[in-house]
């Protein structure tokens, strides 16, 4: 077939903008994908964190701009994404909407097409997956559904490309054919309340964008910005006992006291009515689908899960054993990279800030790049080929014993890894309050930058052979407290009634290599920008504090005993214990002096006090910390057996627990806090998030230190 080619010219005096819409799992981001030589940009809506996809195409002489919105069954404000949908189509300039629906499930999509056709725009619908309703013996006659609708009908698919010139062909020509009425008519009773109403509205001369037979019918249907609008103009007066007397009569009539489900009725008799005339299905011997089949296995009540956690099993090892490979070179190059800047710096200052400061910083956050790709491609096929849906399904009444979603599995899973993909995973969940609750628990699932502090006090305390069951320990009892965590939110901060878990199960379908691409591009170079600019200037405030005020006199006074030094570990031994004053006297140390007294009651001294503050910016900076304080360098890695003995010397075992504690609940680095705030939406709920996690760890490793000295 010929492919819609998106040629370069210089000037093109057309241009269309498409609002993309349809329900979730329609392939509507495939579909416009598929078109040959599209170029994405990707961002997000005006004050949400809802991706905003455009894509940019040249036909014949027309310019094209095509806004993917989010996934809507209906015109409702429930979710975030219906909610920025909503709004886009209602307020925002655009001029012709393509609905995009699934062939071999249309009477369920025209839910949101009857809704769409009583707007006043320009509207074509696509027919998506005819090349599946094809495989199921499923005929729809499109050509008829255009005449009864009063729409263009287009039957394409995403997954052979077939029909997509056709589409844009009949986009054009929609563009460029003057606005008709699409032929949604309503049952006799509520034809004669809109009728009414736009009388009374043509009689007023009621200037508005949309027509008048739009606003009657989001009046009757009790839209509250509808309602916003009128009720400060003159004729609301008279317009309000119509709206009260119409809404009787369309209740009677159907036998209800809900307006809105007066309407459902109403869009449903008309989806029927056209499924009844334009779709026919030969009906074969009865015999279970491929979906049915795989489902039989993968939903199964007694291996479902087990097979899902072999899945995600095999997913991490995948992204710590792969990912481990070019760690070592990254890690590498950053060394290099960082010793050839620093060896053309002369000022110490200077070349430490840069050094120690900003490629550290960046390449502490680029040296997990690795895993996150990774973790991202597995989530993508998992997503892409309708198995989440499923594991939220079997996970779902686990959860809800702990006031979570079966979804909320998915971010605490991948919490594990990394925080930040976690907290932007979470945006799966569609309902506001239990996206935020899983926000909350998500710190509570240890990241892999907290593992060389529990590899560092594992090895400082036990024997190699107990190492490992303790770290095991130690994760299970981070999950585990996230979930009496939120259980007590839900209980207190999160109250109210359990959502309703209602899914759609979409068929099983092979991912498309390009969507997946264009996901987990955009996902990791959104994780380097966030996470790359605060951990590096959180680097530099570190380092600054750690470096600042110079204490001159005492540099002098170590130099001269340095100098007269005969060995070479001598020498070493003295310039540890000047770092280790310096940075006593560093504001650094101030700090850690004056927050001394708070921790005390965990048995913590203001060396470890200053190792938790540090590792505010990042859990990875706690152990390099405490090598300089406990005089061994910075230069050290949580498997360096002399700041094992060091901590195993100058800790008690009842800290080293307590240390663990506050390690494993309290505020997750920088970069993820602000991941957090904007996944959260408010700064408020970064506020909530420092209390609630720091009180949660200080009582938690209060507990824990003297339940410890109790026993020891």
């Amino acid at each position: 077939m010929k492919q819609v080619e998106a040629k370069s010219c210089p000037i093109i005096a057309n241009h269309i903008k498409v609002a993309l819409v349809g329900q979730p799992n329609v392939g509507k981001s495939m579909l416009i994908n598929s078109v040959s030589n599209a170029h994405l940009h990707v961002g997000n809506f005006s004050g949400v964190t809802v991706d905003k996809t455009e894509v940019l195409f040249d036909y014949k002489e027309y310019h094209f701009t095509v806004v993917d919105l989010p996934g809507t069954y209906a015109f409702t404000d429930y979710t975030i994404e219906e909610r920025v949908t909503h709004e886009y189509l209602c307020a925002e300039n655009y001029d012709i909407i393509i609905n995009v629906v699934d062939s071999t499930n249309l009477e369920k999509n025209l839910q949101l097409t009857s809704e769409l056709l009583t707007m006043s725009k320009k509207v074509v619908i696509a027919l998506n997956m005819s090349d599946e309703a094809k495989k199921e013996n499923i005929e729809i006659d499109a050509t008829y559904m255009e005449e009864l609708i009063g729409v263009p009908c287009v039957k394409v698919s995403a997954a052979t490309k077939e029909g997509i010139e056709d589409l844009i062909e009949a986009v054009t020509l929609k563009h460029e054919s003057e606005k008709n009425k699409p032929k949604l008519i309503f049952s006799e009773p509520v034809e004669e309340e809109i009728s009414q109403i736009v009388w009374y509205l043509d009689k007023h001369k009621f200037k508005a964008e949309n027509s008048h037979r739009n606003i009657a019918i989001n009046l009757l249907k009790g839209n509250k910005k509808t309602y916003a609008k009128l009720h400060d103009e003159p004729i609301w007066v008279e317009l309000q006992p119509i709206l009260i007397e119409a809404s009787r009569h369309i209740e009677l009539h159907h036998d209800s006291d809900d307006i809105k489900e007066a309407f459902a009725e109403e869009y449903a008799s008309f989806n029927r009515g056209i499924v009844a005339e334009v779709v026919k299905q030969k009906h074969q011997q009865e015999k279970k689908t491929v979906t049915e089949k795989i489902d039989s296995i993968l939903i199964h009540p007694v291996l479902g899960i087990p097979i899902f956690l072999f899945f995600m099993w095999s997913l991490f090892q995948l992204t710590f054993e792969i990912g481990a490979i070019p760690m070592d070179y990254i890690d590498m190059f950053f060394s290099w990279f960082g010793d050839t800047i620093g060896s053309t710096i002369a000022n110490d200052d200077i070349r430490s800030l840069i050094v120690d400061g900003i490629i550290a910083g960046v390449g502490a956050v680029v040296l997990f790049v690795p895993n996150i790709i990774i973790l991202f491609i597995g989530i993508a096929l998992l997503e892409s080929t309708g198995y989440m849906s499923r594991v939220a399904f079997l996970l779902d009444g686990f959860f809800h014993k702990f006031g979570l979603h079966g979804q909320s599995f998915i971010p605490l899973v991948t919490g594990f890894g990394c925080s930040i993909p976690a907290y932007m995973s979470a945006r799966i969940l569609k309902n506001d309050r239990d996206r935020l609750l899983t926000l909350f628990i998500i710190g509570f699932m240890s990241c892999g930058a907290r593992l060389p502090v529990y590899v560092l006090f594992a090895g400082a305390f036990f024997s190699p052979e107990m190492a490992g069951n303790i770290l095991f320990v130690i994760y299970i009892s981070g999950a585990m407290l996230g979930l009496i965590a939120a259980k007590v939110l839900k209980l207190t901060a999160f109250k109210g009634v359990d959502e309703p878990f209602v899914m759609e199960m979409p068929k099983y379908r092979l991912p498309s290599v390009k969507l997946i691409w264009h996901t987990v591009l955009t996902k990791t170079m959104m994780y380097l920008k966030k996470a790359g600019t605060f951990i590096a200037a959180a680097s530099m405030l570190v380092w600054f504090l750690s470096n600042y005020p110079h204490n001159l006199a005492l540099e002098e006074s170590y130099a001269s005993k340095i100098e007269v030094a005969v060995d070479t570990s001598t020498k070493e031994d003295l310039k540890f214990e000047l770092d280790e004053l310096l940075l006593e006297q560093s504001y650094l140390g101030t700090i850690g002096k004056f927050s001394e007294p708070l921790f005390a009651p965990l048995g913590f001294d203001w060396k470890m006090s200053v190792a938790l503050q540090t590792g505010l910016a990042a859990k990875e900076v706690v152990v390099s910390t405490l090598g300089v304080l406990y005089s061994l360098g910075g230069d050290v890695d949580e498997e360096n057996n002399s700041l094992m003995g060091a901590i195993s010397q100058n800790i008690s075992f009842a800290s080293a627990i307590a240390f663990i504690v506050v390690i494993m609940i309290y505020l997750p680095c920088l970069a993820a806090s602000v991941v957090f705030t904007r996944e959260a939406g408010h700064i408020k709920y970064f506020f909530y998030l420092f209390a609630f996690t720091s009180i949660v760890a200080y009582v938690m490793a209060f507990i824990a230190y003297n339940v410890t000295l109790f026993l020891t």
